[in-house]
């Protein structure tokens, strides 16, 4: 039985749910204490520890309330775009984007972004998408994150597909087999694909694309296609995503400084979660999304293909006024003293890392230029 499943539906275990799976996945929410008790400390953050016993069935009503009309995963991201509003009034000064009219809106792709923040980076690709009349697209999300089955049953209805990081040996080739052949089926069904150009976030700020990606990419198309012709196929687009303000810099520059400094940093069991919580919640200033051109002609190797990647998401980054300061390049006064009151925040060791995290997208961008001259 288990097998006739598989052989009808072979990306069960990873693909987002469908819309006939939608309502049942909302009432084990409904029902999940954890799932309800995280949603009581995000929405009463004061008040959830010694009131939480009373808050909590109040917030599961309301939690029913809102999600008793849903029936499809479209209703399930009109409710996320609601959210999203209110949450880019709180913690933007602007959204803006570039490059939106390069895409077909009848074409599908496959965006492969630099990577900052967990959640952020593809919330901000399907917002922008979305405000264009286009379609969201389907986002690769690893297993690290969905160690908890309510995030797990989150990320799926909103699109989410499984990047089973945590395989070995064998297992892992099996994986990776299914992750290529999920994310081809996908494209060439019309529907958009987002990755990250890497596994984890670049905490450096120096977005760089791993050629194992591309090579992953190429697993389900090695015996029937030329590396070119995969390319041509899934309609490669690279992304970048920059941010004025990163509300997570202080944790990735003290992260940086403890392995510069002991040589490891161990992370603590949902440290994860309490980033995408922070990554949402704090001041992200102005933000900007750049859509590069989709990708074309030869490539001889993953690496060369890596490497374009990187030129148009060096090129297409938008250099904030924080980068600039950082960078020792031209900006007011008080742009310079917001941005040194950013670096005091943090302790003396972990302030070089902080520098180099937004001064590395201004170095990125002038060698492109440079290479490009």
């Amino acid at each position: 039985m288990n097998a006739d499943k598989q052989a009808q539906d072979p990306f069960q275990s990873i693909r987002p749910y469908r819309d006939n799976e939608v309502e049942a996945v909302l009432q084990r929410l409904i029902r999940d204490d954890e799932c309800i008790s995280a949603l009581t400390r995000y929405q009463f953050p004061r008040a959830s520890g010694p009131l939480g016993w009373l808050l909590k069935p109040m917030v599961r009503i309301a939690v029913a309330a809102r999600v008793g009309d849903i029936e499809d995963v479209h209703g399930f991201q009109m409710m996320v775009a609601d959210y999203m509003q209110k949450m880019i009034a709180r913690t933007t000064t602007r959204v803006s984007c570039s490059g939106l009219e390069r895409l077909d809106p009848n074409e599908s792709y496959l965006f492969v972004s630099n990577h900052r923040d967990i959640a952020m980076d593809p919330a901000f690709v399907n917002w922008v998408r979305h405000q264009g009349g286009m379609s969201t697209v389907r986002i690769a999300i690893g297993d690290n994150l969905l160690r908890k089955p309510y995030v797990s049953d989150l990320m799926r209805l909103n699109k989410s597909f499984i990047v089973n990081r945590s395989a070995k040996g064998r297992e892992m080739m099996t994986a990776l087999t299914q992750l290529s052949s999920y994310i081809d089926h996908s494209v060439c069904n019309g529907h958009s694909v987002w990755i990250a150009q890497r596994e984890g976030r670049a905490k450096d700020g120096n977005d760089q694309t791993d050629p194992a990606l591309m090579k992953m990419f190429y697993m389900s198309h090695r015996k029937q296609r030329s590396l070119s012709e995969m390319v041509g196929r899934l309609n490669i687009v690279p992304v970048a995503i920059s941010y004025e303000l990163d509300p997570c810099d202080a944790l990735k520059a003290e992260e940086l400084a403890a392995v510069a400094l002991h040589g490891a940093y161990e992370k603590s069991e949902f440290e994860d979660i309490a980033s995408i919580v922070r990554g949402i919640t704090g001041n992200k200033g102005a933000v900007h999304v750049g859509f590069g051109e989709p990708l074309q002609g030869e490539f001889e190797s993953p690496e060369a293909l890596a490497e374009e990647i990187d030129r148009q998401i060096y090129l297409n980054y938008r250099l904030h006024p924080s980068n600039l300061a950082a960078a020792g390049e031209n900006v007011t006064p008080e742009q310079q003293a917001a941005f040194d009151q950013r670096m005091n925040a943090v302790s003396d060791e972990a302030r070089p890392f902080l520098q180099a995290m937004y001064a590395n997208p201004v170095r990125n961008y002038h060698q492109a230029q440079q290479e490009a001259s």
